[in-house]
């Protein structure tokens, strides 16, 4: 990825989103990354940090759960849906005359891929389902740990933290400290005993 990470070249993103495109989804790959904390809207879980020139996380979203409308910081976001169904929302940025415009819908299924950067807009992804959670993988570039996120109703902004969660404890399914669900629709579902 260079020195800079993405940066500004296109080239280097499509072969990025290539390569995710070229890539089945295999639930034995990921799932010890794909570790949910009830309770919460969605789980980030860091799987790498990529020596500080992108993040790759999987996201476990709970059911019926969404993000709030967000940017990027700046960074090129790539998401493969790797169980479930997702649904993206796509915003313009508001201005001080217009509050938050929806341009798009589109619904993902597994092995779907899209891309998104501030100079597009925001969005918003949610989990349609209220029966399965679903797992997306992110590749960030550069990493970061804050955005803004949005009020659909008045478009005002507030910085948030979008830090991920590093599984570094082996046993934390075990503890009790997470619940560890593969989502049903997945072959061979089980539970998560080690991360």
């Amino acid at each position: 990825m260079g020195d800079s990470a993405l940066g500004d070249n296109m080239e280097t993103v499509r072969k990025v989103k290539q390569l995710m495109r070229s890539y089945i989804s295999q639930s034995q790959d990921w799932a010890q990354y794909a570790v949910y904390q009830e309770g919460s809207r969605y789980t980030r879980n860091l799987v790498d940090d990529g020596n500080g020139k992108y993040n790759l996380l999987i996201l476990v979203w709970g059911e019926g759960q969404y993000s709030p409308i967000h940017d990027h910081a700046g960074s090129h976001c790539m998401m493969k849906l790797l169980a479930g169904k997702l649904d993206e929302e796509l915003y313009s940025w508001p201005t001080k005359t217009t509050s938050m415009q929806m341009r798009r819908r589109a619904s993902m299924v597994t092995d779907s891929v899209a891309y998104m950067h501030d100079k597009i807009g925001l969005h918003r992804i949610a989990n349609p389902s209220s029966g399965e959670k679903a797992v997306s993988l992110h590749l960030y570039s550069p990493p970061y740990q804050i955005c803004k996120t949005f009020d659909e109703q008045t478009g005002q902004a507030q910085v948030s933290s979008c830090a991920a969660k590093r599984l570094d404890r082996p046993d934390a399914c075990n503890r009790g400290i997470y619940t560890c669900p593969i989502p049903s629709a997945l072959p061979n579902n089980h539970a998560i005993t080690s991360i």
